[in-house]
């Protein structure tokens, strides 16, 4: 309830003013301890006083006491209610048009401002740097192995790092999207709240007609019996969009200048958004394919991304007709290509074929197929029975070769081991694909290698002859190293050549090694956003480096001589020296009329 007192002087002030002007009352809010201020109508009030009684019955009765002014009791209710109704209204017209637009207008200064746009730049390239470093997308073992707590990465970064903090898809994480969000509002903001201002005002036509204004510009002068028109036209010359209008004249040029920054955030922005929506609506994953085999596209996607739709070809199948490696003259890999089949899922119709390579992606279906990795899958061999005894070996004579120098009797035999079937030597003469197994890290060593087994004595229960046979090595496709049961070297041969090579009693003939390509498969929805972006960008940048040149000139008569006279004044917002030069070689060449 209103104390009275106040009632009565909130009603005094408004009684004072007979035409109904708004005022503002000051109610106290004894519960809170302030007070609340609002605008409205000065509306006299009348205020009833409401006491307790005792009713004959003995319950409590509320009576009025009598009101002096009951006779207009009926219409002071009336004029209560439309008060209220017009200071609830009165209140919704300040809040909305007057409180809200003020508190806005605040909050976008506030992110329009450059330091906090610029820290919000370093924080995302901060970020991007970190998901360039640490490989992303990867599965929880992959991280495990390369990132081990002994041995963390620059002294602080190890798989539980990462993977606490998301670090294996910050593309993705909410703190990068909010990132990318605090950039564009911060963009959004400064163009309302500085470039559009900026281009409105560099925009209007302005004459001035008082040459003080002029004079006091960066470049001013004033020619005695000079005329407007002859400096019209030499401006026009110079490129110059020329006004005149009377005795004053107006010219600019480079206005692209003033409207090219707001270009260059309408890049941002596009660009920003165009990583978001990849981020949220894309998919993507990896395969390792052998050569000869296929997969379903939809298997090789990861899901994950809350907005990813399915894309058309995610049920046809790619197929590796063939995959190959080219070679530098000192024997390093130069490039790799994979011969890939794009099948119908339904039908198997061939939709596409091409021969992709790093940077040469296959694209089909929304999806984008990329040459990443490799690996050496299985190995060919022949094996005969010759004429030395088991457990002779007669190899090439010489050390192993340096990249595989280390003994395979250093690798556990587990490491040789796959979930193909276990080969066995008795059939002579047939050709055995022996799977390959990765090697990096096991054991010493070092570095991409893979290497099989091939067991002298497959069906043999005994331990300390199952664990014996011979180990074949290779770094790559151009030669396979050879050890003995006991672990001795017995030499080098390169596939397809047909020397055959004794070990352990055995002819082995290494006929051919097929390989395994590395596939990184991507649906991009916001690729074409960034794209254009990024073509924006680049545009709007070479045209904000323009600069704004204006011209204002205005033609007057001396009191006493009546001579005429031309005052010129103009400024540039860029490249001053090159305008100041500019503006001197025209009025340099203004005639002077006599």
């Amino acid at each position: 309830a209103v104390p009275a007192a106040a009632a009565r002087r909130c009603r005094a002030g408004g009684s004072r003013s007979p035409a109904r002007l708004a005022t503002r009352c000051f109610v106290s809010d004894r519960r809170a301890g302030k007070a609340t201020s609002f605008p409205g109508p000065a509306t006299p009030h009348r205020l009833g006083v409401v006491a307790s009684a005792r009713g004959p019955g003995g319950a409590d009765e509320k009576a009025r006491a009598p009101d002096p002014d009951a006779n207009d009791a009926r219409g002071s209710a009336n004029a209560d209610g439309k008060a209220e109704k017009d200071g609830a209204e009165a209140f919704r017209r300040w809040l909305l048009e007057t409180e809200l637009p003020k508190s806005g207008k605040s909050v976008a200064r506030s992110l329009s401002s450059l330091p906090l746009a610029i820290s919000e730049f370093l924080a995302i390239a901060g970020f991007s740097a970190l998901g360039t470093v640490i490989e992303q997308n990867k599965g929880t073992a992959w991280y495990v192995q390369n990132y081990p707590t002994e041995t963390p990465a620059f002294g602080f970064i190890d798989y539980p790092l990462i993977l606490d903090l998301g670090l294996d898809h910050i593309y993705t994480e909410w703190y990068f999207l909010l990132l990318l969000a605090a950039l564009a509002a911060s963009l959004t903001a400064c163009t309302f709240t500085r470039q559009l201002p900026v281009w409105r005002v560099s925009a209007d036509w302005k004459f001035l007609d008082r040459p003080a204004t002029l004079l006091k510009m960066e470049e001013a002068e004033s020619l005695p019996r000079a005329r407007k028109d002859d400096l019209a036209e030499r401006l026009a010359a110079r490129g110059y969009q020329v006004f005149v209008k009377g005795k004053k004249m107006y010219a600019f040029k480079g206005l692209i200048g003033r409207l090219a920054p707001i270009g260059v955030h309408a890049g941002l922005l596009l660009t920003l958004g165009g990583a978001a929506y990849s981020g949220l609506g894309g998919l993507g994953g990896s395969v390792m394919v052998p050569e000869g085999t296929s997969f379903e596209i939809g298997q090789g996607l990861r899901r994950g991304a809350p907005f990813a739709p399915t894309p058309a070809a995610a049920r046809d199948k790619v197929l590796v007709n063939d995959f190959t490696i080219e070679y530098l003259p000192n024997g390093q890999v130069s490039q790799f290509f994979s011969d890939l089949s794009v099948l119908d899922g339904a039908s198997g119709r061939e939709k596409q074929r091409k021969t992709i390579s790093v940077n040469v992606p296959l694209r089909q279906g929304g999806v984008t197929m990329y040459q990443t990795d490799w690996e050496i899958a299985s190995m060919r061999v022949r094996v005969e029975e010759g004429e030395a005894t088991r457990g002779e070996t007669r190899g090439d004579a010489g050390p192993a070769p340096a990249d595989v120098s280390v003994p395979p009797a250093s690798v556990p035999s587990a490491a040789f081991t796959s979930d193909a079937p276990e080969t066995s030597v008795e059939t002579s003469g047939d050709a055995l694909n022996l799977p390959m197994a990765n090697l990096e890290g096991q054991g010493a060593f070092q570095g991409r290698i893979w290497g099989t087994f091939l067991p002298l004595y497959p069906g043999n229960e005994d331990p300390s002859l199952k664990r014996l046979g011979v180990s074949l090595l290779a770094r790559d496709f151009q030669s396979v190293a050879i050890y003995a049961s006991d672990g001795s070297f017995a030499g080098v041969r390169r596939p397809g050549s047909g020397r055959p090579i004794t070990v352990d009693g055995l002819n082995l003939i290494v006929e051919d090694m097929t390989g395994s390509t590395g596939l990184e498969l991507k649906t991009d929805p916001g690729v074409p956003w960034v794209y254009a972006g990024f073509a924006g960008l680049m545009v709007t940048s070479f045209l904000s480096l323009l600069s704004h040149s204006q011209v204002w000139a205005v033609e007057t008569e001396t009191e006493r001589t009546n001579q005429k006279l031309l005052h010129v004044g103009g400024r540039s917002n860029r490249a001053k020296e090159e305008f100041k030069t500019e503006l001197d070689e025209i009025l340099n060449d203004m005639p002077e009329y006599l």
